[in-house]
C-alpha cells in the first residue's frame, strides 16, 4: 500500500510565513516512487551538494507533480540566496503560472528583480504583484494586512521606477501610465511635480504648462509651477495671470518648508530667487502700466534677490531708474531723482540690452537737474 508522508510548509520552507500560504505548494513525498525519493533526499540533513541542481532537474522532469510547485518555491529561494536573481524570477515565474495568486512568490519576483536593478523587470514584477493582489483583496480568506502591504509596496516600487526612469521620454510614459492606472494610490499626489519637471526636461513646455495650471486650479501651490507659469504668461504678455500667479507665490512660498534631500540654506537661496523673479515680474508689469509707487515698491524687493540672474538683474535697475525718475518729477523730490541716476549708473555697469540707453538715462536726469 502507497504510503504517503505530508510534511507542513510552515516546517520545511526556509522563507514562507504568511498566512496566504496555508494552501499552497503542498509538499507530499511517496515513498514507493522516484519522485518521493529525490523529495527526500531535498531535505535531508544535510543537504545535498547540488540542491539547486537537482531541484531544478526534478522541476523540469515532473512538472505535473503534486510537489512540483513546492520545489519551485524552495528553488527561488536558493537562487535569491545565492545571487542568481534571474533564475530566481524564472522559477516564481513557473509557480505563478500554475497559481497566479501565489502573493509570496509574486513578492519575491519583486524583490528578485529589484536586485537585477532591470527597469523593465521591476515594473513587470511589480505589476504581476498588483494584479494578484488586486484579486486576492476581495477574498475574505486571506490575510488582508499582508495583501495591502504587498499592494502598495508595488505601488511604490512602479512609482520609484518611473520617477527615476532615463530617457526622459520614458520617464514621461511611465509617470503618465502610473496616473492612470493607479489614481488612489498614496503615491500618485507625488506624479505631478515628478512628471512636470519630466515635461520640462524633455522639452515638452505645452504639456508642462498644462499640467502646471491644473495644479494651480487643485490649489497645491507647487512653488515650481506657479513659478513656470507666471514665467510663460509673462512671456505671453497676459497680465491677468501673471498677477495671478506671482502673487500666489508671494503669499504661499515663504511658509514652504525646504523638500527633502535640499538644505536648509540651499532651499533658502533657492526660496529668495523665485520670490525675486516674482517681485521683478510685478514691478515690470507696474511700471509699463505707470503705477509708479506699486512698480517701485515691487522692484526694489526683487534687487537684492536677482542678482545672480545678469539679464533680470539689469531690467530691474532699468526700470527703477524709470519709476524713480517718474515719481521724483511728480514730487519734486530730489533723493527720487538722485536714485533715479543711481540705478541708471548701476544698469549701464551691466552689459546688455540696457547698457546704452542707462548711460544715456543718466546723464541726461544729471544734466536736467543739475544733479551730480
Amino acid at each position: 500500500m502507497t504510503r504517503l508522508l505530508f510534511f507542513s510548509l510552515a516546517l520545511t520552507s526556509v522563507f514562507f510565513s504568511s498566512p496566504l500560504e496555508a494552501s499552497k505548494r503542498k509538499l507530499v513525498s511517496d515513498t514507493d516512487n522516484t519522485e518521493g525519493a529525490l523529495i527526500r533526499y531535498f531535505i535531508s540533513v544535510p543537504p545535498p551538494p547540488d540542491k539547486a541542481g537537482l531541484m531544478e532537474s526534478f522541476a523540469t522532469q515532473y512538472p505535473q507533480h503534486v510537489s512540483t510547485t513546492w520545489v519551485l518555491g524552495e528553488l527561488q529561494a536558493l537562487y535569491i540566496q545565492a545571487g542568481k536573481f534571474d533564475q530566481a524570477i524564472a522559477a516564481g515565474d513557473r509557480i505563478l503560472a500554475v497559481d497566479p495568486d501565489d502573493l509570496v512568490i509574486a513578492q519575491e519576483n519583486l524583490r528578485a528583480a529589484e536586485a537585477t536593478k532591470d527597469p523593465a523587470k521591476i515594473r513587470r514584477a511589480a505589476n504581476v504583484a498588483l494584479t494578484a493582489a488586486a484579486r486576492l483583496h476581495a477574498s475574505p480568506q486571506e490575510d488582508a494586512s499582508f495583501v495591502k502591504q504587498v499592494a502598495t509596496y508595488a505601488e511604490y516600487t512602479l512609482y520609484n521606477v518611473a520617477s527615476n526612469a532615463t530617457p526622459t521620454d520614458r520617464r514621461t510614459e511611465w509617470l503618465e501610465e502610473f496616473a492612470r492606472e493607479h489614481p488612489r494610490s498614496p503615491y500618485t499626489p507625488r506624479i505631478r511635480p515628478d512628471l512636470f519637471a519630466a515635461y520640462q526636461h524633455a522639452g515638452h513646455h505645452t504639456r508642462a504648462l498644462q499640467l502646471a495650471e491644473e495644479d494651480l486650479r487643485a490649489g497645491t501651490n507647487n512653488a515650481d509651477m506657479l513659478l513656470y507659469a507666471a514665467t510663460r504668461a509673462y512671456e505671453k504678455r497676459d497680465k491677468t495671470k501673471v498677477t495671478l500667479y506671482a502673487k500666489r507665490l508671494l503669499e504661499t512660498l515663504p511658509a514652504t518648508p525646504a523638500p527633502q534631500g535640499i538644505t536648509d540654506a540651499d532651499w533658502s537661496r533657492n526660496k529668495q530667487l523665485k520670490l525675486g523673479i516674482a517681485r521683478w515680474m510685478l514691478g515690470v508689469l507696474a511700471s509699463q502700466e505707470q503705477r509708479w509707487p506699486d512698480a517701485d515698491l515691487h522692484l526694489r524687493a526683487a534687487l537684492p534677490l536677482v542678482g545672480q540672474n545678469k539679464d533680470i538683474h539689469a531690467e530691474t535697475l532699468y526700470h527703477l531708474g524709470i519709476v524713480n525718475l517718474k515719481l521724483g518729477e511728480a514730487r519734486q523730490d530730489t533723493k527720487r531723482l538722485a536714485d533715479a541716476v543711481r540705478f541708471n549708473q548701476l544698469c549701464a555697469g551691466i552689459p546688455g540690452t540696457f547698457q546704452s540707453q542707462a548711460k544715456q538715462n543718466a546723464a541726461s536726469i544729471r544734466s536736467q537737474y543739475h544733479l551730480q
